[in-house]
């Protein structure tokens, strides 16, 4: 057989160039691996993941735009055999566990080295699951607290989808200007999140929002 088709494909998606070219000098070192692509946020790389069916999609969690776990969450409902592996700065366990709630397959951040992130990305080639080591402690640990059904899984797609959106900063009217969606029905959607978290203003929506890793304080 073709040694080519045997490689895994990747597709980076990250918006700083220089990580990407960093990590493209890492995998060219590895014979059995090939980069097909490269994106710079959520929406290119749903576009790109479609284009070139990728093995791995390696994906940062915040970017301008669609953020990494948007991206993921999409990307697993267009094809759920590509894996995506999130490679990023955070490491707390709110981001973890909403990445694994995205479908994610892989954890890493970007303080790991070389050798790990590629360990990972045959690891989730193969179906199997790979969580950094501080990514699995938190993990287990977030498990063991819960004792009841988060809230947030309650939450339709377009409801998470306008709370991502409040978070950030947007107007009523933006958010339906942006969704070409009636100003009632943002207002609609707007009062059943607030019933399904049991949050009634939008100081505490935003404060929800940044504990699940939908915004960040990224300047």
């Amino acid at each position: 057989m073709d040694k080519e088709n045997n490689k895994i494909k990747v597709l980076m998606v990250d918006d700083h160039a220089v990580l990407r070219d960093g990590i493209r000098a890492l995998l060219d070192m590895h014979d059995d691996i090939e980069i097909v692509g490269e994106a710079s946020e959520g929406r290119e790389a749903i576009e790109k993941a479609v284009a070139l069916s990728p093995d791995v999609v390696i994906m940062d969690i915040a970017m301008p735009g669609m953020d990494g776990l948007e991206a993921t969450r999409r990307i697993a409902k267009k094809n759920p055999k590509v894996k995506v592996l999130i490679l990023t700065q955070h490491d707390n366990r709110e981001y973890i566990l909403s990445a694994i709630k995205a479908g994610v397959a892989g954890y890493v951040p970007k303080r790991a080295m070389g050798s790990e992130l590629v360990s990972a990305i045959r690891a989730v080639h193969k179906g199997e699951s790979f969580l950094y080591p501080s990514a699995a402690s938190a993990l287990i640990e977030v498990y063991l607290r819960q004792s009841e059904d988060e809230p947030y899984d309650r939450l339709t797609d377009r409801e998470r989808e306008i709370l991502k959106l409040i978070a950030e900063g947007h107007t009523s009217r933006e958010i339906a200007e942006r969704l070409f969606i009636s100003l009632k029905t943002v207002l609609g959607h707007r009062t059943k999140i607030m019933e399904k978290l049991d949050i009634h203003n939008r100081t505490e929506l935003i404060k929800y929002a940044m504990r699940k890793g939908l915004v960040t304080m990224d300047t």
